[in-house]
């Protein structure tokens, strides 16, 4: 019996035709809508100056940097978050197009190869990678809010958000570092998160040990993202926001001490209670005479023992049909006195919930918790290399020419719409042929993002 026939299955449900599948002997890829997103980053420059923030101290090696962080970056992309994926995926054609490679040209680089290039990680790669985040998201504001086509040109916003989140990632091995924290029940790591409100892009992620606060490192990241945005624009006027794992003094000095206004959570306590105790009272009534949801904001001076001035605290109360739910705030906004503009100052907080739905696709889209090297650094650069992943695809689809479903699709949406696309490879003397199916149902997509990778530029 032939290989070919030994891999082959017959199924009889026409009963005069019965139906052969078999392997094909061409070249064939089942992910071929990377190849757009290849091409927005090519006109982006993006990973190729990612690239350069590697250093391998044996730069003969028949594997480049440049092609493994590819294989990586888009792996990633396309729902291969691990290194053993690239097992199977080293000779797919599509990959070694997206690598810079001919279809027919040698393997890509193994599983044991790949984990050697996550392991050349030091620190001063992951300062430099750190900072190519940053600079790859002044560009993106750039683009967005400066009218141009350009991520170089136009100009930044006169003001912006910056969004602080700490998430738990679960560790299942004997990774460095991962420790057990009693909040969470769990081995974890606990990355800090800081990102941008308008372009949602991903300025930090920095690994931290599983024990730590949540805060922890928090006022030197945000000081990193702060100081080169307003290198680019000195008079730039930044608010941050974050939980209350956040609302500690010293980053409320933080802030107050290079000109940043803030809002973070504040954690309830009986003199809070206290204070608010009318409000809550009469939250409840209105609910018991309307039996409708109420919501009732005050705004009060308050200062902590450990505090050295006053600050503005925000109350919300609410009553429901669940309960009673009373929450806090601690701003440095001058404008805010009155009841309105608590609610409207609560309100704009808890548009930080945005921010968490960029982490949950980072890590339910794009896998970003599969941290299972061993070595800390290691899983540092893991996570630096999935955020990156989720930055390229989200500056390529904030675009008003998209589909909407494109424009605001996670990446599943991606995948089951552009990327998981069977196609047959050609390569000819000339050029590499790429054959997608007739009636595939998403070609206009396809199609919408092949114009967006093409019409975009990152000159000035």
């Amino acid at each position: 019996m032939s290989s070919q026939g030994a891999q082959q299955l017959s199924f009889d449900f026409l009963p005069d035709f019965p139906v052969i599948v078999q392997p094909s002997v061409g070249q064939m890829s089942s992910d071929a809508g990377l190849l757009p997103l290849r091409q927005f980053d090519q006109r982006w420059n993006y990973t190729a100056r990612m690239a350069q923030c590697l250093f391998d101290p044996k730069p003969s090696r028949e594997q480049s940097l440049d092609s493994m962080l590819r294989q990586r970056i888009f792996g990633i992309v396309a729902g291969y978050e691990d290194c053993n994926d690239h097992d199977t995926l080293r000779d797919d054609p599509v990959f070694k197009v997206i690598a810079d490679r001919l279809p027919e040209d040698k393997a890509l680089a193994s599983q044991p190869t790949l984990s050697r290039f996550e392991n050349l990680a030091t620190p001063a790669v992951l300062q430099k990678l750190i900072d190519f985040l940053i600079d790859t998201g002044i560009e993106r504001l750039k683009q967005k809010h400066g009218g141009r086509q350009s991520l170089r040109g136009g100009s930044l916003p006169a003001s912006l958000t910056l969004d602080l989140d700490a998430t738990d990632d679960p560790t299942h091995g004997h990774q460095q570092l991962t420790l057990f924290h009693g909040y969470f029940g769990q081995y974890q790591y606990f990355p800090l998160i800081i990102s941008e409100a308008t372009t949602k892009h991903v300025f930090v992620a920095w690994l931290r040990p599983g024990t730590v606060h949540a805060a922890l490192g928090a006022e030197d990241d945000l000081m990193r993202v702060v100081n080169a945005l307003r290198a680019a624009r000195p008079d730039i006027a930044i608010h941050v926001r974050g939980d209350a794992g956040f609302g500690l003094p010293k980053m409320y000095e933080v802030c107050e001490e290079n000109g940043l206004t803030y809002t973070f959570g504040f954690s309830t306590n009986a003199r809070l209670k206290k204070l608010t105790e009318g409000l809550v009272e009469q939250a409840v009534e209105r609910y018991e005479q309307s039996k409708q949801k109420q919501r009732l904001f005050e705004c009060f001076p308050y200062q902590a023992e450990t505090w050295d001035r006053t600050r503005t605290v925000v109350a919300k109360a609410e009553c429901h049909q669940q309960g009673t739910n009373l929450r806090f705030v601690v701003t440095n906004r001058l404008n805010v006195i009155s009841s309105d503009d608590g609610q409207r100052e609560y309100d704009d907080y808890t548009q930080r919930g945005e921010s968490e739905q960029r982490m949950d696709e980072m890590k339910n889209g794009l896998h970003m918790d599969r941290l299972s090297c061993h070595r800390f650094m290691a899983n540092f650069f893991r996570l630096v290399l999935h955020t990156a992943a989720m930055n390229l695809l989200n500056a390529a689809r904030d675009d008003k020419t998209l589909p909407e479903v494109l424009r605001v699709g996670q990446p599943c949406t991606w995948r089951t719409h552009v990327i998981k696309v069977a196609a047959v490879i050609v390569q000819s003397t000339r050029r590499i042929l790429v054959k997608l199916a007739a009636h595939w149902p998403w070609w206009p997509l396809y199609q919408a993002v092949g114009k967006r990778s093409l019409n975009f530029s990152c000159g000035p």
